[in-house]
């Protein structure tokens, strides 16, 4: 499954300094490697040289144009690096640390973070979420990180860039939706559609103690993934009618919590009818357009049922909880990282991803072009 396409580094001209490399977005289907300023750390921020990197699905909508940011800014949400400038008002962190950075950064200070909704640091549309959304990001060679004692939690020596990664965002966000729906031991769940977020969602759930666990999926790799990370059974809504198949395997109760982690109709409506009376939806997706909840999947607003969203929480305790599931192994997320590219070959790696070629689920981007990449490299 892993692939690893490599380019024979190319001579350059000597760049200036203070200046560094980053996928910059200029419009709808117009993104590109340019020089930009290496950012300066102002009080409680911090500059990280990146090692690792990835792309996520919603930066493949914001190059499409069906999520606007504005011109100019360096996309990328998900970054591990080591601590390359500290700005004034940071402690507790040193030059040269090792430090993985939540896609969504609190500021640890304000209303939403002061109720605990860290996630919703800075209200509404987004909350936290501000790398390649408000400010830039991390498909560059340095990344700026707003509220820095906040957000960067140090990495554990026994664990490498790979193995942390994805906690940033689709790990975070995949296993809250097992969080979120309150999933109990025992329950049976529902996890609608294996993309990188499902698959997590799937981890998710097995973590939380779910005793049966029904994935949805068409692709064949997909499938196989899910069952390596934890589901019982992968039904293909292509083939059969997963309402049908999933009231079968549950002696026609439902499931106890579904969750929604594609973001249509379809797997919406989906997971709905799904669940048992009383159930959770627990919903992952981000909707474009106009969302319906049918009346009778409702039972008419009287079935006890619950839907509820989250957005992927981050900052620093929750970056080291996460990486405490993978220190002592009750995780492995390794297998969905398939694929490997230099920066400077982002733009065949966005090609890649955006359609879904040779089995991708995640790309690992490596800015640092220290040596070549080949299949099996554990890290840049």
């Amino acid at each position: 499954m892993t692939t690893a396409l490599v380019n024979e580094k190319k001579q350059e001209p000597i760049r200036a300094a203070g200046i560094m490399k980053a996928l910059v977005f200029r419009g709808p289907h117009q993104i590109a490697i340019e020089n930009v300023p290496i950012p300066k750390p102002g009080y409680g921020e911090a500059v990280l040289r990146v090692t690792l990197t990835t792309i996520c699905g919603t930066d493949v909508h914001i190059l499409k144009g069906e999520y606007p940011v504005q011109p100019g800014l360096v996309i990328g949400h998900e970054a591990v690096g080591v601590i390359h400038e500290l700005g004034p008002g940071v402690s507790g962190y040193q030059v040269g640390q090792r430090v993985l950075v939540g896609a969504i950064t609190p500021c640890g200070q304000c209303m939403s973070c002061l109720n605990g909704s860290w996630s919703q640091c800075g209200g509404v549309p987004i909350g936290g979420w501000k790398f390649g959304n408000t400010i830039n990001g991390a498909q560059a060679e340095y990344l700026l990180v707003p509220h820095a004692q906040a957000n960067m939690a140090a990495i554990p020596d026994e664990l490498n860039d790979e193995q942390v990664i994805l906690l940033a965002d689709i790990a975070s966000t995949g296993f809250s939706a097992a969080e979120s729906a309150d999933l109990k031991l025992g329950d049976s769940v529902a996890v609608l559609a294996q993309g990188p977020i499902g698959l997590c969602a799937t981890a998710g759930a097995k973590l939380k103690g779910a005793s049966l666990i029904i994935a949805t999926e068409s692709n064949p790799i997909r499938k196989q993934v899910a069952l390596r990370m934890g589901a019982n059974i992968v039904l293909d809504p292509a083939t059969m009618d997963v309402v049908a198949e999933i009231r079968k395997i549950t002696g026609g109760r439902g499931v106890d919590v579904a969750i929604e982690a594609l973001g249509t109709q379809t797997t919406f409506e989906t997971a709905l009818r799904s669940l048992r009376p009383g159930g959770t939806l627990s919903s992952l997706g981000v909707y474009a357009g106009k969302l319906n909840i049918p009346c009778d999947a409702f039972a008419a607003g009287i079935g006890d049922y619950k839907i509820v969203t989250t957005l992927c929480p981050g900052g620093k305790e929750r970056m080291r909880r996460l990486m405490e599931l993978i220190l002592y192994k009750r995780v492995d997320l390794t297998p969905l990282l398939t694929h490997r590219f230099f920066l400077s070959e982002i733009l065949d790696a966005y090609t890649l991803f955006s359609k879904r070629m040779d089995g991708v689920l995640k790309v690992a981007i490596c800015p640092q072009e220290t040596r070549p990449l080949k299949p099996g490299d554990e890290q840049c």
